[in-house]
């Protein structure tokens, strides 16, 4: 096919779209199944009525090929886990018995039986349920879900192309399961794998797929020969079969690398890459193995992960280069939509000057069907929309919103000495035990106390002036106190105010600071039912105020007990936002810190000695190749620091992180200078304690014993046993005992019987170590 004829047939598709619903109907009917309010056939006619919502939406916006598959009531890895058979045998009966009840088991836990561990969707900040799978695992097809989405699609008179994890990238997220060797490669499972694939995508085909796409992230990280070698022989082997739809194999987040002409050479019919500039060398590279001759290439041009509109001239250039690089050219988005907002129009709070420089899911929409227009047509065909998109970039170019020369000449006189601390760690933990006189093995929470309905109803009545402020901060201030009450009852070391007046941690600060853009309706999937609302940073940061002092201060009124001010850290604020597009991340990461710089020095004049600067992101926006990663974590790491080193030796700095892999950042960790680190470590059974003894992390270390992702409540007997593994990695003298993440999401009656187990298990390995 030629470029001109090439062009003429591009097209507009996306890889996933937004799961919950312009209301988030589908969290308010899972979570009403789980409490029994509303029932399964409801919950599923719930679920179809989205997806034909979604469906339509994208059709209407001049999508010529609808995604299927993708839709999930948890998670699309927990999906496959149940598309391949791969059900943990804690979790056979629950799933035999009842499969939606067991899938939600699977996810959440129950009180008997622990779920499935989760964490980060590559540098996302979506969260996925780790498959575990071992030496033992048989895999059987059950292809149901996606042949009935699939068929729901094509009744709509809609093309569709279902979309599923590619076998590759399913076993390289996988872990060993409990009990089997922590060595074993789930990869080595391949070959009883792919027959599984061949018969789904055998089903799919006979339901009516012209087209499957199979998505391959893992491919754009560092892989070895061996792995790499794999994906050869599985796209080899897959592309053999006769009994097949054509195949599309996706890759998003990065460079495809050496996995490039792994993956040019195979006999699919199809590749998507990511075009954007995160993954600007795949043109080079695509280029350089000599296109993609004879095959469908989609083209990720528009940002799937950020909320900015695209810049459509210098997209449309990139496709025109393309356009001789393969037998025939799409248009899409870099990744799934899942991972931003659904529709920029309904924010009627940000001013219309600034949303016209928003794009979210449905707006991306509109700029893949106009790329795919005016690729096919030439650039005459959408004159009007390249013209207003010029002069929406220009707006937002010469916006003042976007500059404070102030915040500006601060931050270029940042010195190496401002972001160390005056003394070194073994002289500040002496200073810092003899101020606080903790005892062997101290309590903690991470911060945040369940949100429960009296608090989210006061906020909404202060918003909607049902209440006036003093009313609110009466509830506030009640909130705190109970709070306080049961902490000491309980018999916690280090206290915290249980964070009633936040929203989010990172929402809370955006809005308290300059730069920021809150959104209403901005929601997108963290994991599971759980939504988060990213702001938006669209200028210089800068604090014009104390943020938290005020409530730190009042609840450390209540208490002779130490009560730490909590802080959102300079990356996980970066992380868990929308970031500018138009300077350099860490430039906007050392605004950030010195805004925060302010506030911890505020909080420590105000009495306050120990204060905790939560980066659980540090880890989730560490670089995907390798060869990123010492840029990013010297600044990132630096942010940190300039945050927390203005203050007194005796001042003890905590950080918390969570639900990611750590190993890869132990170094970093050291780096941060923090003084005393918590992290997750109940769902993966100490396994960072181990990496850090392995590292020879030399500070304080509290890892989790406590869940609290799922409602089930840990005994004493297990979290001692918990604590048990983490001193044979920590000495007990540099062992804290603490839940694994805040409390926000947890009600209050298995909030109150973990936290007394938990303190009953530190009191009790306490007494074993005084009388070993």
């Amino acid at each position: 096919m030629t470029a001109q004829s090439a062009a003429a047939a591009a097209r507009a598709t996306v890889y996933g779209y937004p799961r919950q619903g312009q209301n988030r109907e589908l969290k308010k009917a899972i979570e009403g199944y789980w409490k029994g309010r509303v029932d399964a056939d409801t919950l599923r006619a719930t679920a179809a009525d989205l997806r034909r919502v979604n469906w339509r939406q994208l059709a209407e916006a001049g999508i010529h090929e609808v995604p299927t598959g993708d839709f999930s009531y948890y998670d699309h890895v927990l999906d496959t886990c149940v598309m391949v058979g791969a059900i943990p045998g804690r979790h056979r009966a629950a799933v035999e018995a009842d499969a939606l009840d067991g899938y939600f088991a699977m996810a959440r836990g129950t009180q008997d039986v622990a779920p499935l561990e989760m964490t980060k969707w590559f540098d996302t900040n979506y969260h996925y349920l780790v498959p575990e799978l071992g030496p033992g695992t048989v895999f059987t097809a059950d292809s149901r879900k996606q042949v009935a989405e699939l068929k729901e699609a094509l009744a709509l008179g809609l093309t569709a192309r279902p979309v599923l994890v590619g076998p590759v990238t399913y076993l390289l997220l996988a872990k060993p399961a409990p009990g089997v060797a922590p060595d074993f490669d789930p990869l080595t499972l391949i070959d009883r794998l792919l027959p599984v694939y061949a018969e789904i995508v055998a089903d799919l085909r006979a339901a009516g797929a012209e087209w499957v796409q199979l998505d391959e992230p893992a491919l754009v990280q560092d892989r070895t020969p061996a792995e790499l070698n794999t994906a050869t022989r599985v796209y080899r082997d897959l592309g053999a079969l006769t009994d097949r739809p054509k195949l599309l194999v996706a890759s998003y987040f990065d460079r495809l690398g050496d996995a490039l002409p792994v993956l040019a050479k195979a006999p699919v019919e199809g590749l998507a890459l990511d075009f954007t500039e995160a993954a600007g060398a795949n043109l080079d590279a695509l280029a350089a193995v000599g296109g993609l001759p004879g095959k469908r290439l989609i083209a990720g041009v528009v940002d799937g992960r950020n909320i900015w509109v695209n810049d459509l001239e210098k997209s449309l250039a990139t496709l025109g280069t393309l356009l001789g690089l393969a037998d025939r050219v799409d248009v899409a988005a870099s990744c799934s939509l899942l991972h931003v907002p659904l529709d920029a129009t309904a924010e009627r709070d940000i001013e219309p000057q600034i949303r016209r420089w928003l794009a979210f899911a449905r707006q991306k929409t509109t700029e893949i069907a106009t790329l795919a227009k005016g690729l096919a047509g030439g650039a005459g065909t959408i004159a009007v929309e390249l013209a207003a998109n010029r002069a929406d970039l220009a707006s937002r170019a010469g916006s003042a919103i976007t500059r404070d020369p102030a915040v500006r000449a601060r931050a270029a006189a940042v010195t190496d000495a401002d972001a160390r601390r005056s003394q070194p760690y073994a002289e500040r933990t002496a200073a810092q035990r003899a101020h606080l006189g903790l005892p062997l093995l101290p309590t903690t929470t991470i911060g945040s106390f369940p949100q429960t309905t009296e608090l989210r109803t006061a906020r909404a009545d202060l918003r909607a002036g049902r209440i006036d402020s003093a009313g609110y901060e009466e509830r506030i201030r009640a909130e705190i106190g109970e709070v306080i009450s049961f902490q000491e009852r309980t018999g916690l070391d280090v206290l915290v105010h249980g964070e009633p007046e936040r929203n989010d941690m990172v929402q809370y600060f955006a809005e308290q600071l300059t730069g920021y853009l809150a959104t209403q309706h901005g929601w997108v999937q963290s994991y599971g039912t759980r939504h988060v609302r990213p702001p938006i940073l669209a200028g210089d940061i800068s604090r014009p105020e104390p943020m938290t002092v005020r409530w730190t201060t009042y609840a450390q009124s209540l208490t002779a007990k130490p009560v730490k001010g909590m802080l959102t850290g300079p990356v996980t604020m970066l992380a868990w936002s929308f970031v500018r597009d138009d300077q350099p991340l860490g430039d906007t990461a050392r605004q950030v810190a010195l805004a925060l710089r302010d506030e911890v020095n505020d909080l420590e004049a105000a009495g306050t000695s120990v204060i905790q600067v939560d980066e659980p992101a540090l880890r989730e926006t560490l670089p995907l190749r390798s060869a990123d990663r010492p840029a990013y974590l010297a600044w990132a790491t630096e942010a940190f620091r300039l945050s927390t080193s203005g203050v007194r030796p005796d001042t003890q700095i905590h950080t918390h992180m969570c639900y990611a892999e750590f190993g890869d950042i132990v170094r970093a960790i050291d780096d941060l200078d923090a003084d005393v680190i918590s992290l997750e470590a109940a769902r993966s059974h100490m396994q960072v304690a181990r990496e850090l003894a392995v590292h020879g992390y030399p500070r304080e270390a509290g890892p989790g014993v406590y869940d609290i992702h799922s409602p089930r409540v840990p005994s004493t007997d297990e979290a001692a046993a918990l604590l048990r593994k983490g001193l044979e990695a920590i000495p007990a003298e540099r062992l804290w005992v603490n839940p694994d993440c805040g409390l926000k999401t947890r009600a209050w009656p298995e909030t109150r019987a973990s936290l007394e187990n938990l303190v009953t298990a530190a009191r009790t390995i306490r007494t074993e170590l005084s009388t070993s």
